[in-house]
């Protein structure tokens, strides 16, 4: 299959961009490397530089290749950049997004795997958080998310789309060559690895005093090649006609910020450098995931996500790669419009 993958120079987009290329689907990546990078897209995909929202680019490389499906990685993503500036969140993810989904209908594309996030959910009123709780988003980021969610199930009302959207509960982790690397980084698991190899670093446990057993945020951990089968799993059960709609990737399992300090520090055999620091805004104090209807409709489990296996191969990812992607693998094939 001719798979358009955006966003596909990020940590997420690039890991499923190597999934799909290993099961033999020819991979097209559009990215504007705002904040992905170059050298994280595999050299066997094809690449052009630009901004999903261009919809002359998008028609251009779905005519040039035809493209068959589309997954959908590119958006604005830190949660508390959403609430200084919730205007770029619903500008890039909302209406940007529009967009990108007629110019695909547009161009007969209607097979469709959206990026979402358990930002829908809010403060959960009950855990585990399986698909039909209540979406109560608390910060402008999963506002927009939700938002193009509606917006793509009505657009499969109208105009038969077939689309998937896997709400992810924190991807982690990482494969022999890529990995996570942001600039900001605002993650958990790379800024613990961060104030073990940066002595000038030390990470902020922000807030410790939630309704949680020892005070932190609990969140649920799911290695990023866990979040990559799912998304392939989906992708064959749209071609099917058998699946559609919102479903959540998780472990079931929660561990709090403390929890993932210690482990880390246990895999590693480093001491991390820590102190306590305030509350971050519109941080939930725990997100769990149900994986029920994952598990119940695809066959989908878990297979790398213990929490060992995930800071485990994100540590090796660092240690191989210590300046991340800057400089260090040769650039993917550009493909240049003629």
């Amino acid at each position: 299959m001719n798979i358009l993958v955006t966003g596909g120079a990020g940590y997420i987009g690039s890991i499923v961009t190597e999934q799909l290329l290993k099961e033999g689907h020819t991979v097209v990546v559009v990215d504007d490397l705002s904040t992905g990078h170059r050298e994280a897209v595999s050299p066997d995909a094809l690449f052009r530089e630009g901004d999903f929202g261009d919809t002359i680019l998008i028609h251009d490389v779905i005519s040039e290749h035809k493209i068959e499906a589309v997954m959908h990685f590119a958006g604005e993503t830190l949660v508390g950049k959403s609430m200084t500036d919730p205007q770029a969140y619903f500008q890039t993810n909302v209406r940007k997004g529009m967009d990108f989904l007629d110019t695909l209908l547009e161009n007969g594309v209607r097979k469709f795997i959206f990026s979402s996030t358990a930002a829908v959910y809010g403060e959960p009123i009950s855990c585990p958080i399986s698909e039909d709780h209540p979406m109560r988003p608390i910060n402008a980021y999963g506002e927009s998310k939700l938002m193009f969610e509606r917006i793509l199930e009505w657009y499969r009302r109208a105009y038969g789309i077939l689309y998937a959207a896997p709400r992810y509960f924190n991807a982690a982790g990482a494969t022999p060559d890529y990995g996570e690397y942001h600039t900001p980084e605002t993650h958990l698991i790379p800024l613990l690895m961060q104030s073990i190899v940066d002595p000038s670093y030390t990470f902020i446990i922000h807030g410790d005093d939630y309704a949680t057993p020892d005070g932190t945020c609990v969140r649920d951990y799911v290695h990023v090649l866990d979040i990559a089968q799912a998304h392939i799993l989906a992708l064959h059960s749209l071609d099917e006609g058998s699946f559609y709609g919102a479903f959540n990737i998780g472990s079931s399992t929660g561990y709090s910020v403390r929890e993932v300090l210690r482990v880390m520090e246990e895999v590693t055999g480093k001491d991390v450098r820590f102190r306590v620091g305030p509350r971050r805004q519109g941080d939930p104090a725990v997100l769990v995931a149900s994986q029920e209807r994952l598990e119940r409709e695809l066959r989908w489990q878990p297979r790398f996500s213990s929490l060992e296996s995930i800071i485990g191969s994100a540590w090796e990812w660092r240690r191989r790669y210590p300046q991340g992607y800057v400089g260090l693998r040769a650039k993917p094939e550009v493909v240049t419009q003629e």
